[in-house]
């Protein structure tokens, strides 16, 4: 019997290997794996379309929800999480000190819609009273100069984003004092090169990205798993099995985590990060699926209608195939 097959880009990550390697193959499907850098993939599936699905940003995939014809649809697969607290970045000639020195600042950001800084912006706006609306934003390439926002955007005027020069890039606009802090996914070069000049905001970050997840249960979800919507009514079984999939994929990670008579990462105290972990976050620290992480979920779309992003406020329901939500039981 012939099988579907399907070209998935996505990053070479711990949870996805066994999809790579074949240790885990789709029911129905023969996969090709990609294993494209995340901004590469961003940029083909959302400007060309180039794959039957890859991962994306779960900020541009909202936006693209809103287009008049939607191009994608995303299953609950969350390749992509990250604590957001260490990536605001501030300039020692900015006399930031705390979170609510920003009010007022300028503000760089490589696109105002990244998933990234609508965390960011988010965060700092529930917990420390900076409203997304208090700065001022600059867009642009954080390393190299001439970055645009992969989507069009209409964002209402309280909203104040300006693109930064054709030869400037944010990472040295930084250091120099030319913006005031930085919201990114990437750790920008001068913070390691002119450690004197670029600083986090939040130095201690483990230790408050820890006491984030204690008063809220988030772990934030960067990424889902978009399929293109035309491929996916075409054979919608294909949500469900990719689901399967990539959750089998993950137990495997889990188990090779646990393992100590020798280690799978080069991390000396592996052993010792993977037990903080589950006494943090528990034993599924990174759940896929909707009933896990619709909180979350929801949280999220509120940043993204509060930002100016989506034009009305998204429901969890309208981001996944229908397929995803329940399973059967026996």
């Amino acid at each position: 019997m012939s099988r579907l097959s399907l070209t998935l880009a996505c990053w070479d990550y711990d949870r996805t290997r066994a999809l790579a390697d074949g240790r885990v193959q789709p029911e129905g499907i023969d996969l090709n794996l990609l294993p494209l850098d995340v901004e590469e993939t961003f940029f083909r599936m959302l400007r060309g379309r180039e794959f039957d699905a890859s991962e994306m940003s779960l900020s541009s995939y909202c936006v693209s929800l809103h287009k008049e014809d939607p191009a994608f649809i995303a299953i609950p697969v969350f390749p992509s999480r990250f604590f957001r607290h260490s990536c605001i970045f501030v300039s020692a000639k900015s006399g930031i000190r705390e979170a609510k020195d920003l009010v007022g600042k300028r503000v760089g950001v490589p696109e105002y819609q990244m998933t990234a800084p609508v965390w960011i912006r988010g965060i700092l706006s529930d917990e420390y009273g900076v409203a997304p609306d208090s700065v001022d934003y600059f867009t642009g390439g954080e390393e190299e100069p001439g970055r645009d926002e992969k989507l069009k955007l209409s964002l209402p005027p309280q909203f104040r984003v300006t693109p930064i020069g054709p030869d400037k890039t944010l990472a040295q606009m930084l250091a120099d004092g030319e913006i005031d802090a930085l919201h990114t996914a990437r750790t920008p070069s001068t913070f390691y090169s002119r450690p004197d000049d670029v600083k986090r905001l939040f130095p201690n970050f483990v230790e408050v990205e820890k006491d984030y997840f204690r008063r809220t249960g988030f772990f934030p979800p960067m990424h889902v798993i978009a399929l293109r919507r035309d491929v996916y009514e075409q054979n919608r079984w294909i949500a469900r099995s990719l689901l399967k999939a990539f959750e089998a994929a993950q137990a495997i990670a889990y188990d090779n985590l646990k393992v100590t008579s020798a280690m799978i990462s080069m991390l000396p105290w592996q052993v010792a990060a993977v037990e903080e972990a589950v006494s943090v976050l528990g034993s599924n620290w990174w759940p896929y699926g909707v009933a896990d992480n619709r909180a979350v979920l929801d949280t999220f779309l509120r940043y993204h209608h509060e930002q100016g992003l989506s034009k009305r406020r998204l429901t969890v329901e309208e981001l996944f195939a229908p397929e995803t939500f329940e399973a059967f039981k026996i």
